[in-house]
């Protein structure tokens, strides 16, 4: 089988690839045809583990899920985890390679190019379709040299490529046109269309730019996707922007300060659409002495720079804050990188994340922990130690944790086998501090179950309320997606592009 390609790149960033992506999977999977989504190159802090135990993209993930299947290293094979303003870790066909700077990595992108060809030629042997992601925007023309994001591979795999531009950003016509003119020839004639994201408004006070656009370019106009409020799709990298509303009945708060090198915050979505809770990500680099607000739990998030991002909080003060917060009872918990600043030390000796060395971390929990060059990553089913609810997650870390405050385990539990699913080796995570006060977990994904959402909540402070169950929102989501491209978009053109017949399958 050679599976049919199409290539969605942006004219900039968040211009909707992802969520045109996701889209067209589910749309195509409607039809009966066996697809699956691919990004060659992605840069974001959100990872997820895949079914073969490597990592990811999160948006692949969801992408992933909007096809039916589970996820597989093949379908990112590039993932850039950024460690500081100039450099990233790599992580290669799902396996961490190594920390390189911006120009090392430029140097590398021959090397990453036969990895990413060779888990497209995987794919498109085992499906019909492949739906394909640009990162940023192809007019980036300071990236051109050795691109495989964008263009280079379009070029590379000789796909058709759509051009989606966000007008809710305004300057929509200037993003298209200057795009285009910003590409070679080939490249051009590569570009089959344009979709236009995130209108809203009267589309009749739209159509002279519409017919302008095809007369200037020679390229149909596909479609206008509308804004769709209230829409709850995973972000790929950015921190998600404020909810379109707090609930009334939102009596419970939950703050998140947004670290640096803030990772896989994907891990709040369920709380930020919790019906009972008022959930907040502060900003601590905001310039000012500001007292962050009062909060029930406050929840350390994921960092990809632990120590860094440890001394940026205590910095700025957040250590007494935390201490105040403990004090008039509140609950504090860590995940992930967040967990490890709650021990006694960090060890770095290998300069993983920075620097070589070791720093003093919060002193919470009795324990240290050290960073090692070989990740951990891993899906997870257990049980929540301290409550008859049952949890499933995964793990994406470098640290090894030790001491005598593990002997209080958040979640008792197994990884998950690759491959049949069944249960593998059992074992232990986290702690919770002998007042109960404190906890820790290596589990992302934690607030993804609902009851185990009741009882994280519960032991915090928030009964008898019931969490929203975050798959089913994300299918919904997914399905809402899949509904605006059958009724916005020129199906007809597109299966044309994709050289699918207009009859779907049986």
């Amino acid at each position: 089988m050679t599976a049919r390609v199409l290539m969605v790149q942006g004219c900039t960033s968040d211009a909707g690839k992802s969520a045109l992506v996701t889209a067209l999977c589910r749309w195509l999977q409607r039809r009966g045809v066996a697809v699956a989504p691919f990004k060659p190159q992605n840069m974001a802090l959100n990872s997820a583990v895949t079914a073969d135990a490597g990592e990811i993209g999160r948006a692949q993930a969801v992408q992933a899920q909007a096809c039916g299947l589970a996820p597989h290293t093949d379908m990112n094979p590039v993932l850039l985890k950024p460690n500081s303003d100039t450099g990233c870790q790599v992580i290669i066909q799902g396996r961490a390679l190594s920390n390189m700077e911006a120009q090392a990595y430029h140097d590398y992108k021959q090397v990453a190019r036969a990895a990413v060809l060779d888990s497209f030629a995987r794919l498109s042997a085992q499906y019909q379709a492949v739906v394909v992601e640009g990162a940023g925007s192809p007019a980036e023309i300071n990236l051109r040299a050795g691109d495989i994001a964008n263009m280079g591979f379009a070029e590379a795999v000789d796909c058709p490529v759509i051009l989606i531009a966000d007008i809710d950003r305004g300057g929509v016509f200037a993003h298209i046109v200057g795009t285009l003119a910003l590409l070679s020839e080939t490249e051009r004639a590569r570009v089959k269309g344009f979709v236009i994201n995130r209108f809203r408004g009267d589309i009749a006070l739209l159509q002279d730019g519409l017919d302008w656009l095809e007369a200037e370019t020679g390229k149909p106009v596909l479609g206008v996707l509308p804004y769709l409020h209230g829409l709850h799709l995973e972000a790929e990298d950015a921190l998600p922007a404020a909810r379109d509303q707090v609930f009334e009945s939102a009596r419970f708060r939950v703050v998140v300060p947004v670290l640096p090198r803030i990772s896989n915050h994907t891990d709040f979505d369920a709380l930020r659409l919790h019906p009972c809770v008022d959930f907040r990500f502060v900003g601590i680099d905001d310039g000012c002495n500001t007292q962050p607000p009062s909060a029930d739990l406050i929840i350390l998030p994921g960092s990809k720079s632990v120590r860094a991002d440890l001394a940026f909080l205590i910095e700025r003060g957040w250590r007494e804050h935390l201490q105040r917060h403990l004090r008039y009872g509140g609950k504090l918990l860590g995940i992930c990188g967040g967990f490890q600043m709650l021990g006694q030390a960090l060890h770095d000796p290998h300069g993983l994340e920075g620097a070589p060395g070791s720093s003093a971390g919060l002193g919470w929990l009795e324990m240290e922990t050290t960073l090692a060059a070989e990740k951990q990553l891993r899906n997870v089913r257990g049980r929540l130690a301290f409550a008859d609810s049952a949890v499933s997650g995964y793990e994406i870390h470098a640290g090894v944790s030790t001491g005598p405050a593990l002997a209080q385990p958040f979640l008792v539990g197994c990884a998950v086998r690759t491959g049949d699913g069944a249960h593998g080796a059992p074992y232990v995570d986290g702690a919770i501090s002998g007042d109960g006060q404190i906890a820790g977990t290596y589990l992302h994904g934690l607030f993804d179950t609902p009851a185990a959402a009741d009882a994280v909540l519960a032991w915090a402070g928030l009964r008898n309320a019931q969490a929203p169950d975050i798959h089913a929102l994300r299918e919904a989501a997914i399905d809402r997606l899949a509904d605006a491209v059958e009724s916005h978009l020129d199906l007809s053109r597109l299966l044309a592009i994709l050289g699918l017949p207009t009859e779907p399958a049986c």
